[in-house]
């Protein structure tokens, strides 16, 4: 597998580092580069690659600007998001890009991502497919991993911090509970509390107890506070019609 990659960063040591660490793997016959945005789409003008590998926060045109733009081409390339931040996780992840990498960049690292690429490359995905199942960017024992977001059951508000709950682990990201519940309302998130928000069809059981209405997600059992429990027993009951009449 030979991939031909873009490396674009506009501090010239760390984009000497990437296409270092880029033309040592195997898989990569050439290595473009660019200090910013501008200077990528010249280079995506005239090239085609398989794959970019872009900061984040640059001067002019950003690379989550430059990664929209990516997106609109006919043909897009895989995205990999090579930065020092991890507050662009959850943009990344609404873009649906391959991999987040975070600075300092290890060899063993990239080479994950390269992998990634080359396997969207033997067999792609379609763009529709990217979208119904995107992935968000977690941090798991040092390492950014991409997170399914259909093996989210519940999310936990945390500061300006969420936790995302799965089947047999949690996660912590970077971003309020009320920008996710706005972004995957479309994907049946439903906000039941000020600090909880919850796969509708993952709810197995709505209960009143001394204090108040509860639910049961995946085997936990989940606060819902006076204002949404309206909602979320409208919703239930759409829910069960919609199964009923199918």
């Amino acid at each position: 597998m030979s991939l031909v990659v873009l490396a674009v960063d506009d501090e010239p040591p760390a984009l000497d580092e990437l296409a270092y660490l880029l033309t040592a793997d195997d898989r990569v016959a050439h290595v473009h580069r660019a200090g910013d945005a501008t200077e990528a789409l010249r280079v995506l003008r005239d090239t085609e690659v398989d794959a970019v590998f872009l900061d984040i926060r640059m001067p002019g045109l950003d690379g989550m600007e430059l990664a929209r733009i990516l997106r609109r081409f006919a043909h897009p390339p895989a995205i990999v998001f090579v930065t020092a931040y991890d507050d662009g996780a959850v943009d990344a992840f609404d873009l649906g890009v391959t991999d987040y990498v975070r600075k300092p960049v290890r060899a063993e690292r990239l080479g994950e991502s390269l992998r990634r690429v080359a396997g969207l490359r033997v067999t792609p995905a379609p763009a529709v497919k990217r979208e119904d199942e995107p992935a968000i960017p977690v941090e798991l024992a040092g390492t950014t991993r991409m997170l399914p977001r259909s093996s989210v059951r519940w999310v936990e508000a945390q500061g300006d911090y969420a936790r995302l709950h799965t089947s047999d682990a949690s996660h912590l990201v970077r971003v309020s509970l009320a920008t996710l519940a706005d972004r995957w309302a479309d994907a049946g998130f439903v906000r039941i509390h000020r600090s909880y928000l919850v796969q509708l069809r993952l709810v197995s059981e709505l209960r009143l107890t001394q204090s108040g209405y509860v639910v049961a997600v995946d085997g936990a059992e989940l606060p819902v506070s006076r204002r949404h429990t309206r909602e979320l027993k409208d919703r239930l009951i759409r829910a069960a019609k919609h199964d009923w009449t199918r």
